[in-house]
């Protein structure tokens, strides 16, 4: 499993770097092109340069690969913000992270709690709603809602 696992890593790997070398448009991937980068690859995977290839080696590889990545994108987001290019990215920049509100729909709010259907929650139909809920998790009936009773009835873990 592991021995596979690895293979196909290194073969990924090197496909997709094989094919990069290549000329633009150029699709094919000579057999000599793919060993040269496989054997790359492997050279970066193995850490201790002792020839072998671990499952720590691959992790530790994989690890600082989906890092780098992940450097890449932040850098790219923050590039796409620094609208001024100054470095810095300001309140104003800083707020176009927001692209949009998220979508919210009060109907389900109104129809549970609105027990005269007037479209409306008044003070009174919103405490017998809420009051409704926690006399169903208070399953003593003692006032008090303990931790014991928010765990049978699911509010927390």
């Amino acid at each position: 499993m592991f021995k596979t696992t690895m293979i196909a890593t290194v073969f990924s790997v090197a496909m997709a770097g094989a094919a990069v070398a290549q000329s633009p448009g150029n699709s094919n991937v000579p057999r000599a092109d793919y060993i040269a980068t496989m054997d790359i690859e492997f050279r970066k995977m193995d850490g201790d340069k002792n020839g072998q290839v671990t499952r720590a080696e691959v992790e530790t590889f994989d690890r600082g690969a989906a890092l780098g990545q992940a450097r890449a994108r932040a850098q790219a987001k923050f590039a796409e913000l620094d609208v001024d290019r100054n470095g810095q990215i300001s309140p104003v920049e800083f707020g176009k992270l927001i692209t949009g509100s998220p979508a919210v729909d009060g109907r389900p709010l109104i129809a549970k709690l609105d027990t005269n259907k007037d479209g409306r929650i008044s003070l009174i139909e919103h405490r017998a709603g809420k009051l409704s809920y926690y006399d169903q998790i208070d399953s003593d009936k003692d006032g008090v809602v303990s931790v014991a009773e928010m765990k049978a009835a699911g509010v927390i873990k």
